[in-house]
């Protein structure tokens, strides 16, 4: 019996304004990074919707890229993409990617919504609001990072219960949540600073590990578009508060 030929995958995403680099799309970086710390061989194609090339409408007709070959098999579904890879790419050949924990599929989900009415909003008298709402669902996710995981906490310890001084959201090694939350947060913290000067606070300690530990991550960096090219995606999407 002949060795079973590696699986066929190429990964079809956005790409950047000069049609080739990496363009602007937190769901194509979340399949990106899967497949990278799953360490399977693939291909990456960026595609330029501007020139959208015709094979790519007989691959999908009516869909916007992301999506995946799998073995001639054309999926276009993100969150179904993900599941069939985390069953497909399994143990003990691949790594086991998903959370241990349920809340660290959730946590920080209500973040990308409020940056977006933040950023859209065109009224000045609705700016602090909004900026409020943003701050709070960071705030939410900064005290899940810095609160202990179940497995942090030493059940023979008679001490208070510590913090949390882990790297991703559920331990310190990345898993699909953080595949699908930190391309947005990285986006959050791009446009909110250029569009409306906001940082988010220097205090939120659990926020600001969380992003650093992703920046020395090659599976993040390196899937990651360029911060111009962020910030020219949202030129037009990010509204001038009217005077």
């Amino acid at each position: 019996i002949g060795a079973a030929k590696e699986n066929e995958t190429e990964l079809l995403e956005i790409a950047g304004n000069d049609g080739e680099s990496i363009g602007n799309c937190p769901f194509s970086q979340r399949l990106f990074m899967v497949l990278w710390l799953k360490g399977v061989v693939f291909n990456v194609t960026t595609v330029d919707l501007k020139r959208k090339p015709a094979d790519l409408h007989n691959l999908a007709p009516g869909t916007h890229p992301p999506f995946l070959t799998f073995n001639g098999e054309v999926k276009t579904d993100i969150n179904k993409i993900e599941e069939f890879l985390e069953e497909t790419l399994c143990p003990p050949k691949y790594p086991k990617l998903a959370a241990k924990q349920r809340e660290s599929n959730t946590a920080g989900n209500d973040i990308f919504a409020k940056f977006s009415a933040y950023i859209k909003n065109t009224k000045p008298e609705a700016n602090a609001v909004l900026e409020k709402g943003l701050t709070k669902a960071l705030k939410k996710l900064d005290d899940y990072l810095n609160s202990a995981l179940p497995d942090e906490i030493d059940a023979d310890s008679m001490e208070e219960e510590k913090g949390s001084n882990r790297c991703f959201l559920d331990g310190n090694e990345l898993t699909l949540a953080d595949c699908n939350l930190l391309p947005k947060l990285h986006i959050v913290k791009v446009v909110a600073k250029k569009y409306r000067n906001y940082d988010i606070p220097s205090d939120m300690s659990g926020v600001w590990r969380y992003l650093k530990s992703a920046y020395t991550r090659d599976e993040f960096t390196n899937t990651c578009a360029a911060d111009s090219e962020i910030e020219t995606a949202y030129k037009d999407v990010a509204r001038r508060l009217a005077k």
